[in-house]
């Protein structure tokens, strides 16, 4: 498969976002922009766990479903979730019910509000790993922020995760430069302020 091909609309874009109608627009709209939502942040965190053995497009059918489960993803109202909250989306045929991927999204959100405590930001946290300003590989940011992570708690964030993350938040810029989105996203990383 190439990887960048012409869609029916006449855009060029990777190919991995050129087939069904939902990985497009996810392709199109959002994958690569850079973020520092602590919301948005957490979310994708915790959904790229939830993937982790699965397809993507499993995920992006069932993610209004993980946001109506997961308090759209509200660090502290899912900080706050119970072992009763956990066996009620254990449950819930709408998202992924696989109780160590749910427990480790509550830890998650927990480890979160730590993070907060210690003065900074997941933002900020976060964009301290982005390769362009370290000056380091991409794939070796994303093992050492992995490897920051664990140390801090959290689960189901591993290299491989935490790349694909990275990669979603506009961390790297992988969209293919036969893409139309790789200029847009270059631009959109150029004048992005990374918080502090």
């Amino acid at each position: 498969m190439p990887d960048v091909v012409v869609g029916d609309d006449g855009v060029a874009r990777c190919s991995w976002g050129a087939g069904d109608p939902l990985y497009m627009s996810y392709h199109d709209l959002e994958w690569g922009r850079p973020v520092d939502d602590e919301q948005r942040l957490f979310e994708k965190l915790c959904l790229e766990g939830f993937q982790s053995g699965l397809s993507w497009l499993t995920i992006l059918r069932k993610r209004e479903n993980f946001r109506r489960a997961f308090k759209s993803f509200d660090v502290d109202a899912v900080a706050r979730f119970n072992a009763r909250t956990v066996e009620r989306l254990l449950q819930d045929a709408g998202i992924v019910r696989n109780r160590a991927k749910i427990e480790a999204t509550v830890n998650n959100a927990r480890r979160c509000r730590d993070l907060r405590k210690g003065g900074g930001s997941l933002g900020a946290y976060v964009w301290a790993f982005e390769p362009a300003a370290t000056g380091t590989d991409p794939a070796e940011q994303a093992k050492a922020l992995s490897k920051d992570l664990k140390r801090r708690g959290w689960a189901f964030v591993g290299p491989t995760t935490v790349f694909a993350f990275m990669q979603a938040m506009g961390l790297v810029n992988d969209h293919l430069p036969g893409c139309f989105a790789h200029a847009e996203v270059e631009h959109l990383r150029e004048v992005f302020q990374r918080p502090e």
